[in-house]
């Protein structure tokens, strides 16, 4: 019974290892941070990276240049809306290990074609 026990222990131990190796990061981050998760979760392994984390890196004024619209269309611009301004949580939109669909979607029909989820 010792035995089965220690065995288990190690199995599960060894389940755990692999399900924290597993988690998918995206290729341009992978060359900047690694496997380092504390890089951008600076609140917690198992809570959203804060806006702040992801500025560290990534420039608003500049994300809302790159994805600015015509004068017609100034205010689809994610990244510098109507709604929000520039003060929209990256977590709204971005999602590093799964795919999100854009909150704007929601109630809005247009596409963001170059979109990073």
């Amino acid at each position: 019974m010792k035995t089965l026990n220690i065995v288990l222990a190690l199995v599960l131990t060894g389940l755990v290892s692999v399900s924290a190796q597993a988690v998918e990061i995206r290729d341009h981050h992978k060359e900047v941070i690694g496997k380092d998760c504390k890089a951008c979760h600076d609140n917690g392994i198992k809570q959203f990276p804060s806006d702040q984390a992801c500025l560290q890196c990534h420039d608003v004024d500049e994300l809302a240049k790159q994805t600015a619209r015509s004068e017609e269309d100034k205010w689809q611009n994610p990244h510098n809306n109507l709604h929000y301004g520039k003060e929209l949580p990256c977590q709204e939109c971005h999602s590093e290990h799964e795919s999100k669909k854009p909150m704007c979607s929601n109630c809005h029909t247009f596409k963001f074609d170059k979109h990073k989820e």
